[in-house]
C-alpha cells in the first residue's frame, strides 16, 4: 500500500490539479453513492486531460479452494473487477460517469463458487445453497451531478440502469477492510447485496459532516443471464443517514423495503443496516475495521433474521498484511422448511505482497475459516467444518 493521506490531499498529489469540492466528494465515493471513511486511499491510477479527470481501478484474485465436510467443495476460480471513472466540472457542479465491469461470468464458472453455509440467488433454476454467485459483466454503470448549496452543503443527484441505492455500507468488493479478502461474507444478502441493483435514482445532500440520501430502485436480484442489463420498474425504496465525524471515522444507519429480492420468493423484505468504519493511515500501508449490523424482515410471514460482522485489516512491515472477519448470522435458507439456525464464521488470513510487475500490485496469501453450527445440521456438515483459500492478489498500483 502507498503511503496514506486524507482523500483530497491523494488526489492533489496524484497529479489532479485544482478540482473543486463537489468533484472531490464524486472521486471518494466507493460505488454508487456509498463511502469508505475519508482517510481511506483508494489504490487507483488518476489522470487529468483538458478539462476532465479520470479514475481506473482494478483488482483480481486466483483463488484455490478446499473445503471439508459433506457439503463442503473444492474449486480453483477467479473473482474480479474493474472501474472507470471520469469527472467533468460544469460551472460550480461536477459530473461523474462510472463504468465498473467484472469477467466474473468467465472466470466463476458453473455460476458459483463454493462457500459453506452462503446462501442467495439461483444457479441453474435453483437457489444457491453453499455457494457464492458471480457478478455481472456490467456491475455498474451510472452518472451522477454534485453541486454546492453554500460553503458546506452540497446536493447530488446519482441515476444508474445498475448500481448501488442509498443501503448498506460500502459492498464488500470495494470495502477497505475487506481489501484482501476474496471470498464474499456470509452477510453479504443481508448488508450489502443491492450494489448491484438496476433503476436506481438516488438524490443526497451533504453538509459539513453529515449526510441524508433516498433512492428509489428496482429490488429484484439480478438473473442468471450475467451478460445482459436487467431491468424492471422503480418498486422499491431506501434511505441512509451518514456521519463522517473525522476524516479516520464514518458509520451510517440505513433502511429499504426491497420488492421480492429473490426471484423464487414471494415475500417483500424490509431490510435495516447500521454500521460504524475506521481508517487509520500508518507509515506501513492503511489499517482499516468495520462494524455492519444487518436484519431481513420477511413481510409475508413477519420473519427477522440478523446478521452481525467484525472485519479488519492490518498491514504490518509494509508488505504484509493481516486480516480477519468474524461473524454470526441466521440462515433461514439451508434446507427448505426446516427453521433457522445460527451459523458463526470465523476467518484468519495473511497476504505477502511480491514484486511481479512494474504497474500491478500483486500478493500471495491464504485465509482459513471455521465454523460454528448447532447440532441439528452438524450430520450434514460435520462438527467441525472448515475451509481453505490459497490465492494470488493483483491489483492497479496507485501512480
Amino acid at each position: 500500500m502507498p503511503t496514506q493521506q486524507g482523500g483530497h490531499d491523494h488526489m492533489q498529489m496524484a497529479g489532479m490539479g485544482q478540482m473543486n469540492e463537489a468533484g472531490m466528494l464524486l472521486m471518494e465515493q466507493a460505488s454508487g453513492t456509498s463511502m469508505n471513511p475519508r482517510s481511506w486511499a483508494m489504490p487507483m491510477v488518476m489522470k487529468s486531460a483538458h478539462d476532465w479527470h479520470f479514475m481506473f481501478m482494478g483488482q483480481a484474485f486466483l483463488v484455490d479452494t478446499q473445503q471439508s465436510g459433506p457439503r463442503g467443495h473444492d474449486k480453483f476460480y477467479a473473482p474480479n473487477w474493474f472501474m472507470f471513472a471520469a469527472e467533468h466540472a460544469v460551472g460550480k457542479g461536477t459530473f461523474l460517469l462510472q463504468f465498473m465491469p467484472s469477467f466474473d461470468p468467465i472466470t466463476v464458472t458453473q455460476r458459483r463458487y463454493p462457500e459453506l453455509f452462503q446462501t442467495r440467488e439461483t444457479a441453474y433454476g435453483r437457489p444457491i445453497v453453499d455457494g457464492q454467485h458471480p457478478h455481472d459483466l456490467i456491475m455498474s454503470l451510472g452518472v451522477q451531478y454534485a453541486r454546492p448549496l453554500g460553503e458546506h452543503t452540497t446536493a447530488q443527484i446519482y441515476f444508474a440502469p445498475v448500481g448501488d441505492p442509498a443501503l448498506g455500507p460500502v459492498a464488500f468488493p470495494h470495502r477497505a477492510s475487506a481489501a484482501e479478502l476474496p471470498q464474499a461474507p456470509l452477510d453479504h444478502h443481508w448488508a450489502d447485496s443491492t450494489h448491484i441493483a438496476n433503476e436506481v435514482v438516488t438524490v443526497a445532500i451533504m453538509h459539513k459532516w453529515v449526510r441524508l440520501e433516498a433512492s428509489g430502485f428496482y429490488g429484484t436480484e439480478p438473473n442468471e443471464n450475467r451478460w445482459n442489463i436487467d431491468h424492471g420498474p422503480i418498486n422499491s425504496w431506501s434511505g441512509r443517514f451518514s456521519v463522517f465525524p473525522n476524516k479516520n471515522w464514518m458509520g451510517q444507519v440505513s433502511v429499504g423495503r426491497l420488492a421480492r429480492p429473490e426471484r423464487q420468493e414471494e415475500s417483500d423484505v424490509v431490510r435495516s443496516t447500521a454500521s460504524v468504519h475506521y481508517t487509520r493511515p500508518l507509515a506501513s500501508g492503511q489499517w482499516s475495521t468495520s462494524f455492519i449490523w444487518g436484519r431481513n424482515h420477511k413481510t409475508l410471514d413477519q420473519h427477522n433474521t440478523n446478521s452481525y460482522l467484525v472485519e479488519s485489516v492490518a498491514p504490518v512491515r509494509r508488505k504484509n498484511f493481516v486480516t480477519g472477519r468474524a461473524e454470526w448470522i441466521d440462515k433461514d435458507e439451508l434446507f427448505v422448511d426446516h427453521g433457522t439456525f445460527r451459523i458463526g464464521a470465523y476467518t484468519l488470513g495473511y497476504t505477502r505482497d511480491v514484486d511481479l510487475l512494474p504497474r500491478i500490485q500483486s500478493g500471495v496469501g491464504a485465509n482459513f475459516s471455521v465454523y460454528t453450527l448447532p447440532d441439528a445440521i452438524k450430520r450434514y456438515y460435520g462438527d467441525r467444518p472448515w475451509g481453505v483459500n490459497v490465492y494470488l492478489r493483483v491489483r492497479l498500483r496507485p501512480q
